[in-house]
């Protein structure tokens, strides 16, 4: 199994869809079909604020991966945030996340990304040991707050 990248683009958003629905489905996150499109679209169709990839064959994906993009003066530029991984249940454990993300944080480096953060529940003992493994690290003293607008 590879964990080939591919740029998703407009043309792959009947291949994503599914895949960001059954991520969303498994993390109890309830968004509805119309606002997860109006969530993915744009990135699909080339804003400059993040990227989706499709990982494994372009044709049939095993899963994604989605970097939003921004600014940090700690981190002395453009920094990322990996808003979403998925991969297929029945491909996992096989070491393909591992290789995204090892992979891309070097691709993106040579495009000026100075730091690449994620979010991970405490009790998620298996992707923090996943995310450790890949060179994230806990900030100590640092907790990720969120405000709805």
């Amino acid at each position: 199994m590879s964990a080939a990248l591919t740029l998703a683009t407009l043309d792959h958003l009947d291949r994503l869809l599914p895949l960001v629905a059954a991520f969303h489905a498994e993390q109890g996150i309830e968004v509805s079909d119309k606002m997860r499109l109006t969530a993915v679209e744009p990135l699909l169709a080339g804003i400059p604020h993040g990227a989706a990839y499709l990982i494994g064959p372009p044709r049939a994906p095993i899963g994604y991966i989605v970097v939003t993009f921004g600014w940090s003066i700690e981190f002395g530029g453009m920094d990322g945030f990996v808003d979403e991984l998925f991969i297929r249940p029945g491909v996992r454990k096989r070491g393909i996340a591992s290789e995204v993300l090892l992979a891309l944080p070097r691709a993106l480096s040579g495009a000026g990304l100075k730091a690449l953060h994620l979010e991970v529940g405490p009790d998620n003992e298996v992707a923090q040991r996943l995310y450790a493994r890949s060179g994230f690290r806990l900030r100590d003293g640092y907790h990720l707050m969120t405000r709805h607008l």
